[in-house]
């Protein structure tokens, strides 16, 4: 039987993390109390963070012997991470901690496989939680009380968090239904080419469709480096507009780079390239307010691309794809990238769009394995969806 990590500091948090291995036990599973702390623990862990921080790439010096806070927890937090993957034996993990706890475990979880589960007690949960989750699927419970001794409202937290990490690991299997995964990129104006693609693919491909907000393309390459998908349809580019422009939901720097490290077969589209998102309208930078403006919703505003920022993103793209030596094939859609760029639509401007095409076509260096095919298609045409299926059969066993 694996374990459960029960981690935070013991040097601030002793007495909470002794309840919380307690009520774990109680509820089935097997407690190992890891400390994370820089100081002196009030309890014995059964991992001392003495132990954690040889981990680190600075070993135990920073971690626990620095004098500085700020450069101590970055130590642990760092040693943690490199200490929770070198570990097989780990059926979850929960966390307690304020600031600097909260940083230092999450920092560990973060690193672990998608699946495993991951529980952080925080007073840090119920405010902006995107530093420490990240692309993961760590669970984020607000404390309520802060950690400062146990009380009765602080008893109940934890021992629910003990039930639920424990009743998780019981239930954590492997994925085995033998098909090869496959990751995509959709957003609202192009669901009906990605959703056309998922039916034509899930024969035979468990199909992972990732929301293009930032953090959904972020998660699918996390995915591909970790060795998980067997190849990419990233027909929904949308988070470069964002990345380049200043909207909302941007890709990293680092997007498509993973294509590169790996070589899986890539089949990518300029999908919803044809707009930046922010939220409301009174949250839009100054110098974008004249632009052509729509109101996706109440709280969402897209702007549509220039045929300068059109040309920006082709030429970005396209270097992108040039440092990719595995398979590639990326799709251009002459008649429109999303469903406001259609003839008669909100964001249609076709000058714009020979922009981004002709920025692509130049930048992009064609060989066998790397081709950009233009289709006299809009990008929501069964014909596209069908086209990008049959690109992504013919490159995935090259």
């Amino acid at each position: 039987m694996k374990n459960i990590y029960v981690v935070g500091t013991a040097d601030t948090k002793g007495e909470e993390l002794a309840y919380l291995a307690d009520a774990v036990k109680a509820a089935g599973g097997r407690a190992v109390i890891i400390d994370v702390g820089t100081r002196q623990p009030t309890i014995e862990p059964d991992v001392t963070a003495a132990e954690v921080a040889r981990h680190g790439k600075d070993g135990v010096a920073d971690a626990l012997n620095s004098g500085d806070r700020g450069r101590a927890v970055a130590a642990m937090a760092d040693a943690f991470a490199r200490y929770a993957v070198s570990r097989s034996d780990i059926a979850g993990v929960v966390g307690i901690g304020g600031g600097g706890g909260t940083s230092i475990v999450t920092a560990g979880m973060r690193e672990l496989p998608l699946g495993l589960p991951k529980i952080m007690v925080s007073t840090l949960a119920s405010g902006d939680v995107a530093p420490y989750v990240g692309v993961s699927d760590i669970i984020m419970m607000p404390s309520i009380t802060d950690m400062a001794g146990l009380n009765r409202i602080s008893r109940v937290i934890l021992a629910n968090a003990a039930a639920a990490i424990v009743a998780m690991a019981t239930r954590h299997h492997e994925e085995t239904s033998g098909k090869p995964a496959i990751g995509l990129t959709m957003f609202g104006v192009t669901t009906t080419c990605v959703t056309a693609m998922v039916e034509q693919l899930k024969s035979d491909y468990d199909c992972l469709v990732f929301h293009a907000t930032g953090t959904g393309g972020r998660t699918m390459e996390k995915l591909a480096d970790s060795g998980l998908l067997a190849g990419v349809l990233d027909i929904t580019t949308t988070e470069v507009c964002d990345l380049l422009f200043g909207g909302v939901l941007p890709a990293g720097e680092d997007r498509l780079d993973v294509i590169a490290r790996t070589g899986l077969p890539y089949v990518g589209a300029p999908g919803a390239l044809d707009m930046v998102n922010f939220w409301a309208p009174e949250t839009i930078p100054e110098k974008y307010r004249h632009r052509l403006l729509y109101n996706h919703n109440s709280n969402v505003t897209l702007m549509r691309t220039t045929g300068e920022e059109c040309r920006a993103m082709g030429v970005w793209i396209g270097r992108k794809l040039n440092a990719c030596e595995g398979p590639v094939r990326f799709l251009i859609p002459e008649k429109g990238v999303s469903a406001l760029d259609i003839e008669g639509g909100a964001f249609w401007n076709p000058e714009a769009d020979a922009a981004l095409f002709d920025a692509l076509e130049a930048t992009v260096i064609q060989t066998d394995t790397r081709r950009v095919q233009r289709l006299p298609l809009h990008i929501n045409d069964p014909a596209f969806s069908k086209a990008a299926v049959a690109a992504f059969n013919e490159i995935r066993d090259l």
